[in-house]
């Protein structure tokens, strides 16, 4: 049994991974981004200094060859779902294989070297696994094709971005997210200019309640960073490069670099035109076993619009985690366990420069009706954690955590037990991560 992977990221590669505990069966892995599986959530600290990109990579070059585990360098050109095929670039080459793949791929047996061209263009699969990613998001402003304008996601965005700041001074972002925040700094340690354009009236306050979006407006602030609230791009002006950005309010702000960062789509583009009847619709659909509408077809990672999304959860979720538990999930009904998709109470994890923050469960911006909440903020620090609960019954719906950790295990499991405010603030210690030197907050009921 041939299993084709396309993608290489968390997703994709868990699923790889865990197939082959189980499975001697064949697996193939295509990805046009990069040869090798790398952390995209660390790409920041490549351009930062910190890391190099070899020091990305999980796992070492010979993993591959040793689980028997062949990566494609590919683009997929075109998939046939009935006859089950999947067409590939022309430039498209073997970065590690085993040696009966490639004596059946060009009917001899040649010695094993790296980056083999692939004689054949077109591979049957028995098992698909689309884990295709994202793309980011690009609005319709006249000026986006010019030089020095990019988004941030890919290790290409981020070879790019390199060219792009190369002597500039002066950049601006539009959009006030997650990539948003990691690109203003990732500029900030080159000592660029940075002025981020915020469509909301305080950082990420369509996610963040009101304390903890004045909480991290203010961190951001400080590092020099000039946050221009209700304020919307009109148009990037410039020759070939991009020289200014117009806003709707009709400032001007000169700049070298327009970073979009208004968020990603799940990558299936390339799937509309040619889809065989693959039911897609913001994402490619699947149900709760991760199966899409077609036999011997699924879907995990950022990609995917779960059908029925689970209580508390989103139908597009493009969390790193979330892609780690659908490859294993998705594994198991490969491998003839099948198994619904179960990523728990939700959480996420970010950091906004130095400010660390964490949310469990269900913390929206403004507070449902049948909501309480609980706001504990450090009177001289950048602290701040929130509680929030059941107004009849007590029970607690989910955590917001700035400037401090909270232990992962417990916060879920108050959550999963329907657990009481008033047990939680009186055992909170218990959900203290207290590493060495890390400081300790008792909270109470006064």
């Amino acid at each position: 049994m041939r299993i084709v992977i396309v993608g290489n990221g968390i997703a994709g590669i868990t699923a790889a991974r865990h197939i082959r505990k189980q499975s001697d069966a064949e697996i193939v892995v295509i990805s046009k981004e990069t040869d090798h599986f790398f952390s995209r959530t660390a790409l920041m600290y490549v351009y930062m200094g910190h890391q190099q990109y070899h020091h990305l990579k999980p796992y070492e070059d010979w993993f591959w060859d040793k689980n028997r585990i062949n990566l494609y360098r590919a683009t997929v050109e075109n998939i046939d779902f009935l006859q089950k095929t999947i067409t590939l670039s022309a430039d498209s080459y073997q970065v590690t294989y085993t040696p009966s793949l490639l004596e059946r791929l060009t009917k001899v047996a040649p010695k094993h070297t790296n980056k083999q061209a692939i004689v054949s263009k077109v591979l049957t699969y028995d098992k698909l696994i689309l884990a295709t990613g994202s793309v980011p998001r690009w609005g319709d402003w006249e000026g986006q094709s010019l030089s020095g304008v990019q988004g941030l996601y890919s290790y290409q965005d981020l070879e790019l971005l390199e060219k792009n700041t190369a002597g500039i001074s002066k950049a601006v972002i539009v959009g006030g997210g997650l990539i948003g925040v990691e690109l203003a700094e990732m500029l900030h340690t080159r000592h660029i200019e940075v002025t981020m354009l915020v469509r909301e009236k305080s950082y990420w306050s369509s996610v963040l309640p009101k304390e903890e979006s004045d909480l991290v407006t203010k961190h951001i602030q400080k590092r020099g960073i000039d946050l221009r609230f209700n304020t919307e791009l009109k148009a990037i002006r410039g020759q070939k490069r991009v020289e200014r950005v117009e806003t709707v309010q009709g400032d001007s702000v000169d700049c070298q670099l327009v970073g979009l960062t208004i968020g990603v789509a799940p990558n299936i583009s390339f799937l509309s035109s040619n889809s065989n009847n693959l039911y897609l619709n913001k994402g490619i659909v699947v149900n709760k076993y991760l199966e899409t509408n077609l036999p011997d077809v699924y879907a995990i990672g950022d990609c995917v619009e779960h059908q029925q999304p689970l209580e508390g959860r989103k139908s597009i979720e493009q969390i790193w985690y979330t892609g780690r538990i659908m490859g294993e999930t998705v594994a198991q009904t490969i491998c003839g366990k099948r198994t619904a998709y179960q990523p728990g109470v939700f959480f996420n994890s970010a950091k906004f420069f130095d400010l660390e923050y964490q949310t469990y469960g269900v913390v929206p911006a403004s507070l449902p009706e049948g909501v309480s909440s609980y706001c504990w903020q450090h009177p001289t620090k950048e602290v701040l954690l929130r509680i929030n609960y059941d107004s009849k019954s007590g029970a607690v719906l989910g955590f917001n955590a700035l400037g401090t950790r909270l232990r992962h295990g417990v916060c879920e499991e108050w959550i999963k037990d329907k657990i009481t405010i008033e047990k939680v603030l009186n055992n909170f210690q218990q959900a203290n991560f207290d590493p060495e030197f890390f400081e300790k907050y008792k909270l109470s009921l006064h």
